[in-house]
């Protein structure tokens, strides 16, 4: 089991502060490990276990309990005296579970904490019930550090797995185990599409939903608008309005399989308005549907930078201005960040237009020039270049 020790510590720093924690992320990403991991430290911290609660609910164990009702008079049950502790994974399987909370927080001396895999659990009939009285802590699947820390080898070998399989948690059992790998990872996606896609939004056709997925994903890092996508199908025969485009689009963000990047223009200070840049939440997904490529590996290395800057807490646009697009600026708090990434600085041209893209932003705040060249670690004019393997693991 791999210590997601960035995610433990937020759920402790907000142990029994007056607020739910909401913990969401795709499938398989970690939040089931996470809570268990988070009842171990409530076990050694002195709580009786008596006082801990940890439900899954896509356990048989509790498929009693199907609505508000039920969930209510379960748990009322359970408690006795003092303090308890309740660990809530994938609740979103109870009908109007929100009521449950809400009541719990008014009836009980408790501190609630619950998983979901649907961005529909921060629906409006949640932020209405509870609002103000819930913070939501994301997790992504495994970052590469995360990784190395498991491994013997070095982080070069690594990395070339890293690229290709992603970093879902459960892949750690299939080391070396390709075919394996490529089955697990592949029901992610397939239950991912099931669960939480078709079910959830009551979609009809999953051929359209498999193309559109797969038209984003390979379009990763590339301007996309809702026209792009139904001109796209259009011209394959699959004839799709604008508006059903857009809500696969919105489906596959509350999904987390996909995460959208607003535009921001540099010299105007503004966020601008469609197309925008979509992301996949895993390289390996991303390889499970389109296949591995050498070609492709430019898209995919930005993809794991734009991930690690989520990972670490920044809120992530694109820059724009007339001459120059900037691969990220990450914001937190009052801290910002512009990234560059490409392949390899060894072509002087590619150096040079990449350079100048941050060169022409003219504040103080840091600026970053992301390679795989080995052994790269300099700055010049006050932009850091760096190896990407050294800034994952920094």
């Amino acid at each position: 089991m791999i210590s997601r020790d960035v995610y433990l510590k937020k759920l402790i720093d907000f142990q029994d502060k007056n607020v739910i924690k909401v913990i969401t992320g795709i499938r398989r990403c970690g939040k089931s490990v996470l809570l268990q991991q988070f009842r171990d430290h409530l076990f050694s911290s002195g709580i009786n276990s008596d006082n801990i609660i940890l439900i899954n609910f896509e356990s048989l164990q509790y498929e009693s309990i199907t609505n508000y009702k039920s969930f209510y008079d379960y748990i009322r049950n359970l408690i006795r005296e003092g303090r308890y502790y309740l660990l809530l994974d994938e609740i979103q399987a109870v009908e109007h579970w929100e009521k449950a909370l809400a009541s719990f927080q008014v009836d009980f001396d408790c501190d609630i904490y619950i998983t979901g895999s649907n961005a529909f659990l921060l629906s409006s009939e949640l932020a209405t019930l509870i609002a103000g009285r819930y913070v939501e802590i994301h997790i992504f699947p495994l970052s590469f550090k995360e990784i190395v820390s498991q491994q013997k080898q070095d982080s070069q070998t690594v990395f070339r797995d890293y690229l290709k399989y992603g970093g879902f948690p459960g892949l750690v059992e299939y080391e070396k185990k390709e075919d394996l790998a490529r089955e697990y990872l592949d029901g992610i996606y397939n239950s991912v599409v099931v669960k939480d896609i078709l079910t959830q939004n009551k979609f009809q056709s999953i051929s359209i939903l498999n193309a559109i997925l797969k038209f984003m994903i390979d379009n990763v890092g590339n301007l996309i608008s809702a026209n792009n996508i139904a001109d796209y199908l259009s011209s394959n025969g699959q004839k799709t309005h604008v508006d059903t485009v857009i809500n696969y689009l919105e489906a596959f963000e509350n999904a987390y399989i996909l995460y959208k990047t607003e535009r921001y223009n540099l010299k105007g200070k503004r966020i601008l308005r469609s197309p925008h840049k979509y992301y996949i939440v895993d390289s390996g997904i991303r390889n499970t549907i389109l296949g591995f490529r050498d070609l492709d590996i430019g898209r995919v290395l930005e993809n794991i930078v734009y991930l690690e800057l989520r990972r670490r807490g920044y809120d992530v646009r694109v820059g724009v201005d007339d001459q120059f697009e900037i691969d990220f600026i990450a914001t937190k708090n009052d801290e910002k960040l512009y990234v560059q990434t490409t392949l390899s600085l060894a072509d002087d041209k590619v150096k040079y237009r990449e350079l100048q893209g941050l060169l022409s932003i003219k504040d103080n705040y840091r600026k970053i020039l992301l390679s795989m060249d080995y052994h790269v670690n300099e700055e010049t004019e006050g932009i850091r270049i760096q190896n990407i393997i050294d800034f994952l693991l920094n």
